[in-house]
Parts: structure tokens; sequence; C-alpha cells
């Protein structure tokens, strides 16, 4: 008769203290490799930005892991995400380091077959970093990513979106003694409102006049850099003091005299006195025309001024504006270098005329300081840029 021999297999206690040996061998291993010496939870004091979550196999959740480097930092990251078969998890890993970081990351998710998982990797670094990172995902399900980019480019010709439009009808009610006589009006080619008034007083001769013009400066065209001609022909082009459009709200555009007439770029270095006509429309829109000398005169001298040039200025350009023209500093574009300068201290603008100086390079144009008394008149290169008025015309 054969002996049989019975091997009875190892106890389960024997069989988890064996289990348990090899699992802390591999893990001792993989804490080694990452360069952590703590395998709790989630670990991120100052200076380490490593991490290690485990997850048991009854488990259902969802677990994050963000690490982050400061400016100048240099380190090396490794963050592991592990499941078993029936977990049911969600696990983004998001990397990002700051200026001047050059860190070297990697991130890895892993599930198995029977796992039902969504994952996302983001990696983002900031100006002047060279990170060296890689993201693996593995699952039998398939992934999907989508990356968007969001591109943004400066004009040259800029706009501050903090900006609140300039409130014309908050200034003319407090700034002068006929605020109940503005109307408004809408230029049909670009959709900008205007306030205007007729204003009433005496003209060169001594005689009753009057004329209705606008209590803002024109504002109309393509925006052009202040260091460009307006020089196209084709279009209606303007200048924004420092090429910031939201001046161009408050102050209007600038323009060059042939701009401003609309007769040809040349007009600026030649004479076209032969293309001024009267009631010259320009870059008016129909029905209004450019504002002459003529027409100022009767502002200065409008019924009830008793202080000159003060009574045309608006209160915040040093005046009492008893007119209702409200007349602002809206300073002037420089030729030839394109600059500008005397925004809110002197206001410039061009009559429809021109003068024989430099073979008729100049126009006639008017100013007004911030403190200024007289009515003044002058002569200006008709290449620099300046500020434009309306007349209605009767």
């Amino acid at each position: 008769m054969k002996n049989n021999v019975v091997r009875h297999p190892a106890s389960s206690s024997s069989r988890r203290r064996g289990s348990f040996g090899v699992l802390a061998f591999f893990l001792a291993l993989f804490l080694a490799a990452c360069g952590d010496d703590d395998s709790s939870s989630f670990v991120s004091p100052e200076g380490d930005s490593s991490s290690s979550i485990e997850e048991e196999s009854s488990s259902s959740s969802v677990k994050d892991v963000i690490l982050s480097s400061s400016e100048g930092s240099s380190p090396s990251s490794c963050s592991s995400v592990s499941s078993s078969s029936s977990a049911k998890s969600s696990s983004s890993v998001i990397l990002s380091s700051s200026e001047g970081s050059s860190p070297s990351s990697s991130s890895s998710i892993a599930s198995s077959s029977s796992a039902k998982s969504s994952s996302s990797v983001v990696l983002s670094s900031s100006e002047g970093s060279s990170p060296s990172s890689s993201s693996s995902v593995k699952s039998s399900s398939s992934v999907k990513s989508s990356s968007s980019s969001e591109k943004s480019s400066s004009s040259s010709v800029s706009s501050s979106s903090e900006y609140k439009p300039y409130n014309h009808q908050r200034v003319f009610s407090s700034d002068s003694l006929l605020s109940g006589a503005y109307k408004e009006f809408t230029d049909e080619r670009n959709g900008r409102k205007y306030y205007y008034l007729t204003i009433n007083g005496e003209n060169q001769d001594g005689e009753a006049a009057s004329v209705t013009v606008m209590a803002e400066n024109l504002n109309i065209g393509f925006d052009v850099l202040g260091t460009d001609d307006q020089n196209d022909d084709s279009k209606i082009e303007r200048y924004c003091y420092n090429d910031d459009t939201t001046n161009c709200d408050k102050y209007g555009g600038l323009y060059q005299w042939a701009e401003a007439m609309q007769l040809p770029f040349e007009c600026n270095s030649k004479s076209c006195a032969d293309l001024i006509k009267p009631n010259h429309q320009g870059i008016c829109p129909d029905g209004w025309r450019l504002l002459t000398y003529d027409d100022y005169y009767i502002v200065v001298h409008a019924d009830g001024n008793k202080n000159g040039v003060k009574d045309v200025r608006a209160m915040s350009f040093g005046g009492l504006n008893y007119s209702g023209y409200s007349l602002i500093g809206g300073g002037m574009r420089i030729t030839p270098s394109g600059g500008f300068k005397q925004k809110d201290d002197v206001a410039y603008w061009f009559y429809p005329g021109e003068k024989e100086y430099e073979n008729y390079a100049a126009g006639d144009d008017g100013y007004l300081g911030k403190s200024d008394q007289g009515l003044n008149t002058n002569v200006s290169y008709k290449q620099n840029g300046l500020s434009i008025r309306c007349v209605k015309l009767d």
C-alpha cells in the first residue's frame, strides 16, 4: 500500500504576510524612484512637489493631484494614480510651472481592463519657463482629448477695455447755461451721435448772426498710426491721440488738412486753392460743412458771453462755457515725427483755407490754450493732425 502524503496548503495568515512583504518591497522601490520617503495620501511641503495617491479596490472616488513649482525652482516631480479592476475613478493631473522655472515633470494614470475612467492631463508653463514634461494615459476605453489655444494680438492703435464712453450729456448739463438748447444728431456713416446747438451772437461786422454748430469734435475714419500720413484718398482716415482709440471717443479724431478738406493727399504740399468751395463740406456729414473763422467769431461773441474765449471753453478746459460750445483740448499730431502733444492743454482745429508758406504747405488754423485770453488764428503745417468742427447748413 502506498502511503498517501497530503500536503496542507499554507494558512491564510501566512499568505497575507508573504503578499505584504512583496508589496512592501515594490512600494519601497517605487518611493525611491520618485525621490519620496512618505507614502501618505498627499504630501506638498515647501520645496517638495511630489505626491502619491493609493486607492483601494472597493472605493469609488475622484482624486486630483496638482503639482506646482514657484519662480526660480527646478523640481523633479512624480505622481501616480492607480486603481484596481473594480474602481470607478476620474483623475486629473495638472502640472504648472511659474516664470523662470525649469521643471522636469511626469505623470501617469493607469487603470485595469474593467475600470471606468475619465482622465485628463493639462501641462502649462508660464513665460520664461523651459519645462520638460511628459504624460501618459492608459485605459481600455477610448480617451478623447482636446486642447484650445487663445491667441491675443495687439494693434498699434489700441483701445482700453476698461474705458467707459465719455458722458457728454452729463458734462453739458452741468457745464453750460444753455444746456437745454442741445439737440442730438446721428452721423449715418458710422452711427456716431453728436450734440449740437444754435448759438446766437454777432458777426465781424457787428450784426446779429447765428450759427448751428456741433458741440463736439468730429470723429470719423479708419485708424492710422501717428507715424503715418493720411495718404489713402479712397477713404477717410483719422489719428487718435497717442494711437489710443479711447481718446478719439472723448476728443474726436485728428486730421491732416487735405484729409479734413477731402482733397488729394498731394494738397498737403502744394496749393489747392482752386478746389476750396464756399460752404466746403470736407469730411463733415451730408448737410454739414467745415467751421470757418467767421463761425468761430460768432461763437466767441455769443449773446450773454461776457468773458470772451473763456465762455467758449468747457469747464474741464479752464472755461465757463456760457456759449455752450464746450471746447476741449484735443492736442495735435505733429509732423514729421508723428508724435502727439498738448492734450488737455491746447485745442487746435483747421479752417478750410491755406496760406502761402513753404510752397503752400500750411493751412489756416485756430487754437486756444487752457488759459489763453485771445481769439487766436495762425497757420499750421498741413500734415499736422488737428481737430475738426462742423456747422449745419441753413
